[in-house]
């Protein structure tokens, strides 16, 4: 990330060198006449001394509709964040729209530095705020975040902070203007466990996401509560991050402990993403296990090419494109640009998009009851 020492000066250091609020720049700026001669002078001398020059939207700030929306999202080195705003992007310029894209380290957020990153959404008074959430502590930034404009969250169900414990925080005006939409995690990895229970698979890995991201953290819930009321035995591999190598290296790890203890290796191994599913598959072929004969496994995302792995990658396929599609539909509605957009699936607070799973020769009936 770029130091933002290195930036021109904002509104937002004006305000602050003048103790004034960035409202009160905005109006100094627009030469409203609302403004005390006292307060106009403070403005006037702390822009001289910073020598800051308003840029053509700070000119605009007088206007209620500046025709951009704002989007800061995490998570960008993933293939599905990375689908989701080219789907934004797509629809905001059907709706002659700009789209003001804000890429942060969600694992390095913090309430400081993200509130940092909304200072130039809020200076360009973008109509909406659209925030790609992956994990606790970027969507609990999100929540408290001081905007006033109204605000489509992505991100999963489930987490440290439920949805509904989320939107209890934010003041009742604020709440109707903010909204939460996902995939549905949940749902998809109950149909990934009927799946795999009618294939005959009972004794099962589950490796699972890292636990700060509300996407792991959901697939992880709704697995183990599918679990606990069937016949399937599984056991949870934790990884601390999304990467195939970590992944290798565990499974590495459980097939060595299986051969030293003589202990009966799992039928079927479950994925919490396709990078998981590659490091694991990999394992299996250097320690000579065939796939699917002897171990299947599934995978979650549908990354580009796993189709054409060998053998090809079973694997949950979240519609990303509908996703984005989605959320900006939501965004235009709040901004009331739109009608309602409606979801197939709404629960746990959040609008739902469905994901559903891909059968593919990685998977097939268990070799061993």
């Amino acid at each position: 990330m770029a130091s933002r020492r290195t930036r021109r000066p904002s509104m937002f250091d004006v305000a602050r060198l003048a103790g004034v609020s960035h409202q009160t720049v905005s109006r100094v700026i627009n030469h409203s006449a609302s403004v005390a001669a006292d307060t106009r002078r403070k403005v006037m001398r702390a822009i001289d001394e910073l020598d800051y020059r308003p840029s053509n939207s700070a000119r605009a700030l007088a206007s209620r509709n500046s025709r951009m929306i704002g989007l800061i999202a995490g998570g960008q080195r993933f293939y599905g964040p990375v689908t989701t705003i080219a789907a934004i992007e797509t629809l905001a310029r059907a709706n002659e729209l700009t789209l003001n894209v804000v890429l942060m380290h969600n694992v390095e957020c913090t309430q400081q530095q993200f509130n940092g990153f909304c200072e130039p959404l809020l200076e360009q008074e973008v109509d909406a705020a659209i925030i790609l959430a992956p994990t606790d502590a970027m969507f609990e930034a999100a929540i408290r975040a001081p905007l006033s404009q109204p605000r489509v969250i992505v991100t999963s169900s489930h987490g440290a902070m439920s949805i509904p414990e989320a939107m209890r925080l934010l003041p009742r005006e604020k709440r109707s203007k903010t909204s939460c939409v996902g995939i549905d995690q949940y749902g998809a990895m109950a149909e990934v466990h009927r799946l795999v229970l009618d294939y005959g698979h009972r004794n099962v890995l589950y490796f699972a996401g890292p636990q700060d991201w509300r996407d792991a953290y959901t697939r992880l819930r709704a697995w183990n509560k599918a679990c606990f009321s069937s016949p399937m035995s599984s056991v949870t591999v934790q990884c601390s991050s999304w990467d195939a190598g970590e992944a290798y290296q565990r499974m590495n790890h459980v097939l060595e402990n299986i051969g030293r203890i003589g202990a009966k290796p799992p039928t079927c191994v479950i994925c919490a993403n396709d990078a998981h599913a590659i490091g694991v598959l990999r394992a299996l072929h250097e320690h000579g296990v065939r796939v699917p004969q002897e171990v299947s496994v599934v995978g979650f995302d549908d990354m580009p090419a796993v189709d054409n792995m060998t053998p090809p990658l079973t694997t949950v396929r979240p519609d990303f494109d509908a996703l984005g599609t989605q959320v900006m539909r939501d965004a235009l509605y709040l901004m009331g640009k739109g009608p309602e957009a409606a979801f197939s699936i709404s629960s746990h607070g959040i609008g739902l998009v469905p994901a559903k799973p891909v059968l593919r020769k990685s998977l097939a009936p268990a070799a061993r009851a």
